[in-house]
């Protein structure tokens, strides 16, 4: 696995994910108040079509720049979820049975790691940008589940 995947995993596990929730410490996103308005918000269509277009946009630009690495791109997506699924299910257990989240939960924060990973693998190709953003907010404490304007020149929108 590339060295600095293991580095961006062990900043992540290092983190006290979701610690603070709620708590609004930024002027630099929309800060929810409830576990109820995150789920909502990260089991939007918009949110969802927005995570897709931002991972589509990311392979896209890869195939433009480099078609050899780019075709190595489902590959390299199998082998990191052998660690990030039971990474993020380790990390995010005690909050879902505490505040008995939904199955979106998991796929939302599943899919954030993965994504963050993939923008990690192909930071040479590519510079890292919105999931690396979510990486931020996990390790702040927060939960990204939002996008103000439903644009990248929005604000996020944490709990």
């Amino acid at each position: 696995m590339n060295p600095a995947i293991l580095a961006t995993l062990k900043r992540l596990e290092r983190a006290d994910w979701f610690s603070r929730v709620g708590v609004k410490d930024t002027e630099a996103a929309v800060v929810l108040s409830s576990w109820d308005e995150a789920v909502e918000h990260c089991s939007s269509l918009e949110w969802e079509n927005l995570c897709l277009e931002m991972s589509n946009r990311l392979s896209e630009k890869i195939l433009q720049k480099s078609k050899e690495r780019f075709v190595k791109w489902n590959d390299i997506a199998i082998e990191l979820k052998q660690t990030t699924i039971p990474f993020v299910r380790r990390k995010i257990e005690s909050v879902v049975q505490d505040h008995h989240l939904p199955k979106v939960f998991e796929d939302t924060v599943q899919w954030d790691v993965l994504a963050l990973c993939m923008e990690t693998e192909y930071a040479d190709v590519v510079p890292p940008g919105f999931y690396t953003g979510h990486a931020y907010w996990y390790t702040k404490g927060h939960f990204p589940c939002g996008w103000q304007q439903g644009t990248p020149s929005g604000k996020p929108i944490i709990y």
